[in-house]
């Protein structure tokens, strides 16, 4: 998926805040640099960065502000 699609599906998990996305997509990807598992599938070879990641979690609904320590 194109990372404007992905942006904007994250923005309506958020109720078009950027500001809390931003903040999400920031603790998220910390988390995943903790080591953390990702919630989302990732293929083998995959080249998405932490913050990439942590975007399309949050895209799919899998990640909840309320959720991210």
């Amino acid at each position: 998926m194109r990372l404007e699609k992905v942006v904007s599906k994250a923005l309506k998990q958020v109720d078009d805040d950027s500001y809390v996305l931003s903040l999400m997509v920031s603790k998220r990807a910390n988390e995943l640099s903790a080591g953390k598992k990702p919630k989302i599938e990732l293929k083998k070879n995959h080249n998405l960065k932490n913050p990439d990641i942590a975007l399309m979690e949050i895209a799919e609904g899998l990640i909840k502000l309320e959720t991210i320590s």
